[in-house]
């Protein structure tokens, strides 16, 4: 039994109707006594902070050997114990935490509002007692920098094109980039609250649309979560057909973001390829499944769809496309000087950085950080399929794209073992109306994606949590900047293409 296992087992036995992971209730001694255990196990890495009225949730991971579990604390005095100091990635959670819930994270560093820009028709709206407005709100603080030549550089929300807002803060001594600091929750929809009260497929439809390009994804999530809590079972196609959509998913956003990615390096031409690849895959998402983004296809139990003879030859033959065109591209990205020139070397994080913040996906996997949710903890049918995880240690722009590129040519493979074991069969089962408690980790293309959900007795959602990979994402945006030009903010940015709408609901 190692570190992780053994102190949850002194916790006592977890409580019932929790799945597929234990959660623990502990006091706040005990919560203490996990603090100074992080503290002292760093392969026990955060994977989620959320709260409700009155208790708060931490799930956590051992990397040594995979085990998962959720301990929460009851917090009748309306505040706990931070876990920020021992793991950074959990300062923003608590920070949101606090503005929904009003339950204050003591020891935390940075109090400052999140989500919160006093905007909303009431504070704290998720707390058991929501609050007025305040009258006069003073405005956000952002962290001073001091030394001689310092200049700052506004930048956003609203931007010179059509993508997500989101406000960064340069400091800069001439044109290096000393310190950048985003503000985000400018698409703060109140999903997490709406989906209360609503049957797992009423809240299925606002899961699919938390980020639009990873609406399968979040579905997938969702629909995971609710089965594990009600302990049910989607037939063996419908998972199947799930990681078909997933993959699919995949190839299309990273194909799109290394078209961007050379386009920001001022090589359009890269770019144009990359569209016309993307388009072929939204086209054959169109054409199989009815929608070019697959949204509202994953939904509890199953899929609502099922998968033609003809639709899937137009997936293989978008598929045969790519890995047709794929080589072609790599080798113009590999070898065009301007190219290479422009994200060696920038925009660096540190293995001990992507570590220390728990980051996934092809952010943590271009600096060596090996997690991805298909294998382990792994979920059907990735369990049954042969999957490698690519990896690099360089940390720069350029490994996040070469992440990219290796796992297009992962999906495609996945996609050819996907379709070759598609048998006959039903898509879905009924989820029946009972209480419980469900967890979900899966792989979504920016990285590890956790959903929660609790159900009450008549099977209506009573509470249900996101984590996007882009919580443990965007702090890491701001250390690869530092010391870097501020032209290449375009660059990172794009390297990493965190979602705010996934991040801010």
């Amino acid at each position: 039994m190692t570190g992780l296992a053994r102190l949850l087992a002194e916790l006592g036995p977890p409580v019932a109707g929790h799945a597929p992971w234990p959660r623990h209730g502990v006091d706040e001694t005990a919560w203490r006594d996990l603090v100074v255990a992080l503290a002292e196990a760093p392969a026990w890495t955060l994977l989620g902070l959320w709260a409700e009225i009155g208790r708060v949730h931490a799930a956590l991971r051992d990397e040594e050997d995979g085990s998962v579990a959720v301990v929460s604390l009851h917090c009748p005095a309306g505040r706990f114990p931070s876990l920020a100091a021992v793991r950074p990635s959990a300062i923003r959670l608590e920070r949101a935490i606090q503005d929904l819930f009003g339950l204050v994270a003591e020891g935390l560093d940075d109090p400052r509002p999140w989500l919160d820009h006093d905007r909303w028709e009431r504070r704290l709206p998720m707390s058991a007692d929501p609050a007025a407005p305040l009258p006069a709100p003073a405005p956000y603080a952002f962290l001073p920098v001091e030394g001689a030549g310092l200049h700052e550089i506004p930048v956003g929300p609203i931007h010179a094109g059509i993508i997500e807002p989101g406000h960064f803060r340069f400091t800069a001594n001439g044109e290096t980039v000393v310190r950048l600091e985003a503000r985000l929750g400018y698409v703060h929809k109140g999903i997490e609250a709406l989906m209360a009260g609503r049957t797992p497929d009423e809240a299925a439809r606002l899961a699919a649309r938390i980020s639009g390009d990873s609406t399968v994804a979040h579905s997938l999530g969702f629909a995971m979560a609710v089965e594990a809590a009600t302990g049910i079972v989607p037939p063996p196609r419908a998972a199947l057909l799930r990681a078909l959509m997933a993959e699919l998913e995949r190839i299309a956003n990273h194909v799109g973001d290394v078209g961007a990615i050379c386009n920001d390096a001022a090589f359009p031409f890269m770019q144009s390829h990359c569209a016309i690849l993307r388009e072929g895959v939204l086209e054959a998402c169109a054409t199989a499944f009815g929608h070019r983004l697959m949204m509202d296809r994953v939904v509890p139990g199953g899929t609502a769809v099922d998968l033609s003879a003809q639709a899937a030859d137009a997936i293989r033959r978008a598929a045969t496309q790519i890995a047709y065109r794929l080589p072609d591209l790599v080798a113009l990205y590999e070898q065009t000087g301007s190219l290479q020139d422009r994200t060696v070397g920038t925009g660096v994080v540190s293995a001990a950085l992507a570590h220390r913040f728990g980051a996934g996906g092809h952010v943590g996997r271009a600096s060596g950080r090996a997690v991805d949710a298909r294998r382990s903890p792994g979920y059907p049918p990735y369990d049954d399929l042969a999957l490698d995880v690519p990896t690099f240690v360089q940390g720069d722009v350029d490994a996040r794209v070469r992440v990219r590129l290796r796992e297009i040519e992962q999906s495609l493979d996945l996609i050819r073992q996907i379709l070759d074991r598609l048998e006959p069969g039903d898509v879905r089962v009924p989820v029946p109306a009972r209480a419980g408690e469900g967890m979900a980790l899966i792989e979504a293309f920016r990285g590890e994606l956790l959903a929660w959900v609790r159900l009450g007795p008549d099977g209506r959602v009573l509470r249900a949590h996101h984590r996007d990979a882009s919580w443990f994402q965007w702090p890491l945006l701001e250390a690869a900047i530092e010391g870097n030009i501020v032209a290449d903010f375009p660059l990172c940015n794009k390297s990493f293409n965190c979602s705010c709408a996934g991040h801010d609901l």
